[in-house]
């Protein structure tokens, strides 16, 4: 196949997946400057040359309920991304994240002759593993994020990479903490605490009140101890300024945004298990986990779930580096408890910065351009096929 000829299909179904696709069409046009691309994804995508079929922010659905009420409109979408490949076959069609929504519409495109790849493994090793039959139908390739996916993957014969992760290239290994206490307009010295209770509001009903109860307790521990707290929007904001009054004597700082400009400044955070958990490894805060869900969720989650650690940085180091508090675990004296040796014992801080830098080290490979040589190889398989 000639490198300006290369075509490609692509869908990410909401703005994660839109920043790491866009890292991925840069490395792919620096290997294939024709490149032609269509499909769905968001504004990064498209400044990348991406055709988009539809708007992106169709797909973008969250929870239970809301994708049952709009399933009608995203099985009218995923039929017309088929139909359009189908008669305007790429050299390659790559789903993004979105499993749900991907996998199905790659196994339909790949029954029709097409190579696919998926970005961003769903989480087999954890739940509902007898996906990975429906994966080994879907796709010619899997691209994972963390060293730890591949192997379940390798155990059914599918193809997979580890290609790192685009936050652990962006984050430096060097942290200016001083420099982001001063952007924050937070005192040069001093204990910071950071405490984090989610992104959606049930997350922040649920742990924002207990967080604050056991900042409350370490704060009259230790009077000079500074709290801060990052809303992860507009809504967190108002929710969290309605819990405020009830702790008014907590030197307390609330911001909007800025969570790992927050997290750079403190000494430790205290924060619900999520996607948070690894900018806080990166920017080397030491940190103790907690979350809660209601009593049906969990008992349903707990059902489910396979993995022995539930804080991504436990699952990556292979052991408890961090504590985590789940569910009935997450009491005000447990958080008290796992928070005080962050704040007050070097030796607990030292050990968790020390593994946090190795595994920063071990995710930062350079994700474009890793993912490009992903796809590479799955072009280049089918390139050898067809030519025997």
């Amino acid at each position: 196949m000639a490198e300006h000829s290369l075509r490609i299909g692509v869908l990410a179904g909401e703005a994660s997946g839109d920043i790491l696709g866009s890292r991925l069409l840069a490395a792919l046009r620096k290997r294939y400057p024709e490149l032609r691309i269509e499909g769905i994804g968001g504004p990064l995508m498209q400044a990348q040359g991406l055709d988009s079929l539809f708007p992106m922010e169709r797909l973008s659905v969250m929870g239970f309920v809301e994708p049952l009420q709009r399933l009608p409109e995203l099985l009218r979408i995923r039929r017309s991304v088929y139909r359009h490949f189908l008669a305007n076959p790429p050299d390659i069609f790559i789903g993004i994240d979105s499993p749900d929504f991907c996998l199905r519409l790659e196994w339909q495109l790949r029954r029709a002759g097409i190579a696919t790849a998926h970005l961003v493994s769903p989480s087999v090793w954890a739940w509902r593993r007898g996906r990975i039959r429906k994966i080994a139908r879907a796709v010619d390739r899997m691209l994972c994020l963390f060293p730890f996916e591949t192997g379940i993957y390798r155990q059914h014969a599918i193809a997979a990479d580890f290609v790192g992760h685009p936050l652990a290239d962006e984050i430096p290994l060097q942290i200016d903490r001083a420099a982001a206490r001063a952007a924050l307009g937070l005192p040069a010295t001093g204990r910071l605490l950071a405490l984090l209770p989610g992104s959606r509001g049930g997350e922040v009903g649920l742990l924002a009140p207990l967080f604050l109860a056991a900042a409350l307790r370490l704060s009259r521990a230790d009077p000079e101890l500074r709290l801060v707290l990052p809303a992860a929007s507009t809504e967190r904001l108002v929710q969290l300024q309605a819990l405020l009054p009830a702790y008014s004597e907590l030197p307390l700082t609330l911001v909007e945004g800025r969570s790992r400009e927050v997290m750079m400044a403190a000494d430790a955070v205290l924060l619900a298990s999520g996607t948070a958990t690894l900018e806080a490894l990166l920017v080397q805060c030491p940190m103790a986990v907690a979350y809660r869900m209601s009593p049906l969720s969990w008992a349903l989650v707990s059902r489910l779930v396979k993995t022995p650690f539930a804080a991504l940085p436990n699952i990556l180091a292979g052991r408890a580096l961090v504590p985590e508090l789940i569910q009935q675990a997450a009491t005000v004296e447990a958080l008290v408890a796992a928070v005080q040796p962050l704040l007050y014992n070097s030796h607990v801080t030292r050990e968790q910065q020390q593994a946090f830098a190795s595994i920063h080290q071990a995710l930062a490979l350079g994700f474009g351009e890793r993912c490009a040589d992903a796809v590479a190889a799955v072009l280049e398989n089918r390139s050898h096929e067809h030519a025997v």
